[in-house]
């Protein structure tokens, strides 16, 4: 009786074990089946990652931090305020700039009146110039006459004397008033000389101010573009410099892509503008679709600080990796919880 029961109790291991054996070998065939058809029909790489633009927020001016307006991993809008730097220091340079550009500007209304100045009294020096012109024209005349009355002897020599040295003196008196209206004439070009250089130092003090004007606004710091605020590295009160990197911030109006690196044996018949299916490690259950946008120019270790040489040591082939930039359509489930660096299954239909 014993013996009877055993017999069945292995036989029922036995087909159990069969059953097993059998489900075991068709989910085998089934994944092996899968996995071979994928193989034939598609390119595949887990070597890859999601990526973003991903910038410094730098600050313009040195001084010291009034305020800090945004929170680590926060969401902003362009234009958002997310640092204040104190601007004493920035507002009284621009006070003083704008005080030296109106002195400047006021300085032309006085030109302008010295201008008028000499401008009249080169008029006057140019009215006495025709008024000697005209007593030398007529003590010439007068000379010529006494000269001719006394080559007749009609005239006295001292006569003629008295009336040269008045010759003489309205000669000097024309040159004098020449000289003069030469005087006034080179006054004048040198106010107006005065003034051009004037204009210069406006547009030079103009520039002053809109330098100053600048370095305050470069005083509030602002998002550039729609994006998520990284790690927070300042607190108010701290001293900054210019150049000096305050934050990170995620580009979210750039869109998002996926660097995939396949093997140099795979891109062979890859296309830009190619339908791919990309699988994000941490939503297995969504596939996202996007599109090849470019193949890299050369092999990922080129672009390295220092790149292979392979005429140097013992050189052993190695199957070199090309990255593939491939563009996420963003009307997708899930595609706002997308970050830069979450790693990523790429599959690319082979074509024959």
């Amino acid at each position: 009786m014993s013996t009877q029961k055993q017999s069945k109790a292995d036989l029922a291991i036995s087909r159990i074990t069969t059953i097993i054996a059998l489900i075991v070998l068709v989910v085998l065939l089934i994944w092996g089946g899968k996995t071979l058809f994928g193989y034939i029909r598609y390119e595949e790489t887990n070597d890859a990652q999601v990526d973003e633009y991903i910038n410094p927020v730098t600050a313009r001016v040195s001084g010291y931090v009034k305020e800090v307006r945004f929170e680590e991993n926060q969401d902003v809008k362009k234009g958002d305020t997310l640092v204040l730097i104190d601007d004493d220091d920035y507002t009284v340079q621009q006070d003083e700039a704008s005080a030296s550009l109106l002195n400047a500007e006021a300085q032309v209304a006085v030109q302008q009146s010295n201008i008028k100045t000499a401008q009249a009294g080169a008029a006057v020096a140019a009215a006495k110039i025709s008024s000697a012109k005209a007593r030398l024209w007529k003590q010439q005349a007068e000379y010529d006459r006494y000269k001719k009355l006394f080559d007749v002897e009609s005239a006295t020599r001292q006569q003629l004397e008295t009336i040269e040295s008045l010759l003489q003196v309205a000669q000097a008196e024309f040159l004098a008033a020449k000289e003069d209206y030469a005087a006034a004439m080179s006054k004048t070009n040198d106010i107006k000389a005065q003034s051009e250089v004037l204009q210069s130092e406006i547009k030079r003090r103009a520039a002053v101010v809109k330098r100053n004007n600048l370095n305050t606004s470069y005083t509030v710091i602002v998002a550039p573009y729609d994006g998520k605020m990284g790690r927070r590295t300042i607190q108010p009160g701290q001293l900054i410099q210019n150049g000096q990197t305050l934050a990170y911030i995620v580009d979210r109006s750039q869109g998002k892509w996926v660097i995939a690196n396949f093997k140099e044996t795979q891109i062979a018949k890859m296309r830009v503008g190619e339908a791919v299916s990309v699988e994000i490690d941490a939503f297995p259950d969504e596939v996202f679709a996007g599109k090849i946008e470019s193949l890299s120019a050369a092999t990922g270790s080129r672009f390295s600080l220092l790149p292979p040489d392979n005429a140097t040591g013992n050189f052993v082939k190695i199957a070199q990796r090309i990255p593939v930039r491939i563009r996420l359509e963003e009307n997708q489930v899930d595609f706002a919880k997308l970050n830069a660096g979450m790693s990523a299954i790429v599959k690319v239909k082979k074509h024959g």
